[in-house]
């Protein structure tokens, strides 16, 4: 009855999208089947921080999902910033009751108690190049977070972000200032991959530990989190 974490499978079984060609993930998928299927049973809990499938829709998303399911432990997954699938969590849910993949749940404006814990997230904010940074944006993420953290039933919480809080050069303060409040110890986020995930912040800041989880950081392996 453990829990686990990885980030940004990118799964693409019903798009055209493998991430194969990229350095240092070839045959990711069978890698991340193989390794989790070494790891975890169906006691345990694996959250997926984000970047979870190259999916448009929900007719492409059917296979991902399908996948996931069919692999051991129960999954919380939450958005990442090319999850464009992602919609309302009444049509979430409902996709997932309506194909029975009843070992996914969503981590939306909410939490979920594991083990003694309570498991807390939101996409989170960072900003980049590739996208203007928007006020409105930042504020809806912090909200998601508070709400999330605000649902929680259990003293300990735990974190996960798709986006860094902080790398090395740049810091979400607004995120930030949010952990301490809720007094977090640990936070695990994805996103960073390659050359990138050089910049990840991998340490301890006010007494949060920040941990990069990205499926190429780990070696494509869940990361063990708590026993």
């Amino acid at each position: 009855m453990s829990i686990f974490a990885i980030a940004d499978t990118h799964l693409s079984f019903g798009t055209d999208k493998p991430m194969d060609s990229f350095p240092g993930w070839k045959d990711y998928v069978s890698r991340i089947e193989n390794n989790w299927k070494k790891l975890i049973d169906d006691s345990d809990t694996v959250v997926i921080a984000g970047d979870i499938s190259w999916a448009m829709n929900f007719d492409e998303l059917k296979e991902d999902f399908a996948f996931l399911h069919s692999l051991p432990g129960k999954k919380i997954i939450l958005k990442g910033n090319h999850d464009y699938w992602w919609n309302t969590a009444t049509k979430m849910n409902q996709f997932i009751a309506e194909n029975g993949f009843d070992s996914i749940k969503i981590l939306h404006n909410n939490s979920y108690e594991v083990e003694g814990v309570s498991l807390c997230g939101s996409r989170g904010w960072m900003f980049e190049t590739e996208e203007a940074h928007d006020e409105k944006v930042l504020a809806r993420e912090v909200g998601r977070l508070r709400t999330s953290l605000e649902s929680a039933a259990c003293e300990e919480k735990i974190v996960f972000l798709h986006y860094p809080p902080l790398t090395m050069d740049s810091r979400c303060e607004e995120i930030l200032d949010l952990l301490r409040e809720h007094h977090i110890k640990d936070c695990y986020f994805g996103h960073l991959h390659g050359i990138a995930a050089q910049m990840a912040f991998n340490g301890t800041v006010d007494g949060i530990s920040f941990h990069l989880i990205s499926c190429d950081k780990l070696g494509f392996m869940p990361l063990l989190i708590k026993k």
